[in-house]
């Protein structure tokens, strides 16, 4: 654990120490939300969408584009050759990931609470964090495994890709209903719709949809399967 934490450390204090990734993860977000949802129609609900879209950019290009990139440096390798296993480097990217997300969303919460009319109990405020955090489980494995299955040059657009065509067509953007006919016939089947109806539960004071929850564990074991794949057809490749 004391490894896990010290590496948390250095990953996160690295990338502090560029702004080019900082600023678009916290700022990115909130600027589509200022664009798309700054109104005072529906406030509270187009928050708790746009608060799970900041957090799973962060899952994407943390772990999808950061494991991709790492990849193909030496610096990786040689990682591969220190006392630490797999899985407290997993979880140290996972407390590094865990600031930036909170940062992304804290962003665009605090914007939203300033600009718009959000008005939410101190304990739907609570189920709000906790189904965020939980919520974004599935997409930070889906992190993973792209960064274990695409190559480093084309880590970056497919991120981009799923990340930007996941939230649009989930309802992160826009209510369901709002989307175009063929859109939303595809939508129900995103993990990022489950994430939008799961979301709009605290925001509205509406009944937990749990077959949403079943659909985002059914997500998270899909997409654990395929990180672990990934991995190991990585460790095949470069550590024979």
């Amino acid at each position: 654990m004391t490894l896990a934490l010290a590496h948390a450390r250095w990953m996160t204090v690295e990338l502090l120490r560029h702004p080019a990734y900082v600023v678009p993860t916290l700022a990115f977000p909130t600027v589509f939300f200022v664009f798309f949802a700054g109104s005072k129609i529906d406030a509270d609900l187009r928050m708790a969408t746009f608060a799970g879209f900041a957090a799973i950019g962060v899952a994407f290009f943390q772990f999808g584009v950061g494991i991709a990139t790492e990849r193909a440096s030496p610096w990786e390798r040689y990682l591969r050759t220190l006392p630490i296993s797999a899985w407290s480097r997993l979880l140290s990217r996972t407390l590094s990931a865990a600031l930036f997300a909170m940062g992304a969303a804290g962003v665009l919460i605090a914007v939203a609470v300033a600009g718009t009319p959000v008005v939410l109990s101190a304990g739907r405020w609570a189920e709000l964090v906790a189904v965020l955090v939980a919520g974004t489980a599935p997409f930070a494995l889906l992190g993973i495994a792209l960064g274990y299955w695409a190559p480093a040059r084309g880590a970056l657009p497919i991120a981009n890709l799923l990340y930007l065509g996941l939230s649009y067509a989930g309802g992160l953007w826009f209510p369901p209903e709002h989307l175009p006919a063929l859109v939303a016939r595809i939508s129900p089947l995103l993990p990022t719709r489950s994430l939008a109806d799961v979301l709009a539960a605290p925001a509205t004071g509406s009944t937990m949809p749990w077959g949403s929850c079943a659909a985002l564990a059914g997500y998270s074991l899909l997409f654990a399967g395929f990180a672990l794949m990934g991995y190991r057809r990585d460790e095949g490749i470069h550590f024979r």
